[in-house]
């Protein structure tokens, strides 16, 4: 049998579709609650994977990963509130739908949207995944691979922060946090202060869980409010009618195409092509002015966009070896704890993992259609349950799953440490993304820069770094100081993220617009009860407006 028959063959085993099953019912919890990120329950998975077969651990991290872009759509267009980052631009027009009385409609168009850009993403990841890793495989050597590591991180500080200054903070710490342990060409140890429990390193699993997970719970601890809105519960009519189809027609292929080029941007995630898409498609639409006001168009750019995403942050993950956004991070860690290195090898050492890979994607994203289509109503009441009973199970998780990647202590130790550390980042407006990335991808690029200059002296300049490598270079140079001059140049308090930089002022403008007229209208259904600007009274019921 081929690789690729091989590798779908394995899907068929009962373990794997009960994995996948667990993953789908966890990725929609995932995106219900808002706070909860992607990132933090794939980071928590994969403590308990860790004793799987690679197939069946990644059936669960992917169908999470796939299942929570579908559910972090149910609190942006019922509650205002995006369950991950990912979801930001669908409350520009999804939560005014719902106000209008078309909730239903507006989920339903989201979960089909949502599945067509997957599903898109995953036809360009078969279909560049291979050419991208032979490529690499055979042009990428010791200077490439350290270039192109430090094109990844100089992309990732680039977009993940206002302040360059702070990014380029984040990356340098986490480049310092990538060097404890042992260094293997010499087998010195670093920065182990002579615990035995550093001298592999600091644990990733518990370090990811610590900074995206511990920090988010402690940060929604320290900043919990008593008022909240609660979800509008009058869905009306659920399926789109043919023109409404139609009419989503052009949103979806411009702000397909925006998402599938975004996602092969190493860092840029869902957030940032959900918000272009959204302005791409408002600048061709035949109603413009209806963007923001509850436009079946402007619900159905910003989730194709986001969700087309996923297929080219698995591209650069699996083909270089560079993590598209925070989830791949924690996927790459998974692999790489699994005897896999990800990169162009990949493809010659388990070409049917991969065809696994691309298995997995698309039954995930079919059985997470299905489940959108048949479960709303009950997903609606989730959005109810008390924040303190999901923060307590949420911490007892984390320290059960980062306790199981190693029996350790120490290693639930080093969590609540990287916690408290990620908090602090928060309250400095630091980024964490470019902390992960220089502690997953700063051993590498220090072994290939080491291979490089051990070779420069006996061979000239330019037959030992050729062009590809300067251009790499060049380009990471150029990631961190175009957005800083870009921002300097700016008055101080109109500075803002790659995110908002790459969108109009105009755009910016309608945007804010939006969100303030949404805040101040009042209620236009009686089922739908918003608190944040007025304390509730005791022993007593809210009437209907």
């Amino acid at each position: 049998m081929t690789p690729v028959l091989d590798g779908l063959g394995a899907l068929l085993d009962v373990s794997v579709a009960l994995y996948m099953l667990a993953g789908l019912v966890l990725g929609f919890l995932v995106g219900a609650f808002p706070g909860i990120t992607a990132t933090m329950v794939v980071a928590l998975a994969a403590g308990f994977t860790m004793t799987l077969e690679p197939v069946q651990g990644l059936a669960i991290l992917l169908t999470i990963y796939v299942a929570a872009n579908f559910g972090d759509r149910v609190p942006a267009i019922l509650v205002n509130t995006p369950g991950t980052p990912a979801s930001i631009a669908t409350t520009l027009d999804g939560y005014p739908m719902a106000k209008q009385g078309r909730a239903g409609l507006a989920l339903t168009l989201s979960a089909i949207v949502s599945a067509v850009g997957i599903l898109a993403s995953v036809v360009v990841f078969s279909a560049l995944a291979v050419p991208v890793a032979t490529f690499a495989r055979n042009y990428f050597r010791s200077p490439e691979l350290f270039a192109l590591v430090l094109f990844g991180i100089a992309i990732m500080i680039g977009i993940s922060s206002k302040s360059m200054l702070k990014g380029i903070l984040a990356g340098l710490i986490g480049l310092a946090l990538g060097t404890v342990g042992t260094y293997a060409p010499t087998a010195d140890q670093r920065f182990t202060f002579g615990l035995l429990e550093l001298v592999e390193g600091l644990n990733f699993i518990a370090v990811i869980i610590g900074l995206f997970g511990i920090a988010e719970l402690f940060d929604q601890l320290l900043t919990h409010r008593s008022a909240s809105s609660r979800p509008i519960s009058a869905l009306g009519r659920w399926w789109p009618t043919r023109r409404e189809l139609r009419q989503t027609g052009r949103a979806v292929g411009v702000a397909g195409g925006v998402g599938l080029g975004v996602g092969l941007i190493p860092a840029a995630g869902g957030d940032i092509a959900g918000l272009v898409g959204w302005e791409r498609a408002r600048a061709v639409s035949k109603n413009p002015e209806e963007f923001g006001k509850g436009s079946v168009e402007g619900v159905a750019a910003s989730d194709t966009a986001s969700s087309a995403t996923l297929g080219g942050s698995l591209t650069t993950t699996l083909a270089l070896g560079i993590p598209g956004d925070s989830v791949m991070a924690v996927m790459i860690g998974s692999l790489i704890i699994w005897g896999i290195t990800p990169g162009p090898d990949l493809f010659v050492s388990r070409p049917e993992l991969v065809a696994s890979i691309a298995g997995i994607m698309i039954v995930a994203t079919l059985l997470a259609l299905a489940m959108s289509l048949v479960r709303m109503k009950g997903m609606v009441k989730l959005l109810d349950v008390p924040q303190p009973y999901l923060w307590s199970g949420i911490l007892v998780f984390c320290i059960i799953g980062t306790y199981a990647t190693t029996n350790s202590v120490a290693t639930v130790i080093q969590m609540l440490v990287f916690g408290v550390v990620g908090l602090a980042f928060k309250r400095l407006e630091i980024p964490a993304g470019p902390v992960v990335l220089g502690l997953l991808l700063g051993p590498l690029a220090e072994e290939n820069l080491a291979r490089t200059l051990a070779i420069l002296p006996t061979k000239p300049f330019f037959e030992t770094v050729s062009p590809i490598a300067l251009v790499l270079a060049a380009l990471a140079v150029a990631s961190v100081v175009a957005p800083a001059i870009r921002n300097a140049r700016r008055p101080r308090d109109r500075r803002a993220s790659f995110a908002e930089s790459v969108l109009d002022d105009d755009t910016l403008a309608d945007v804010e617009r939006a969100h303030a007229d949404l805040r101040a209208q009042p209620d236009m259904l009686t089922a739908t009860i918003r608190t944040e600007d007025r304390p509730r009274s005791r022993g007593k019921k809210e009437k209907p407006q």
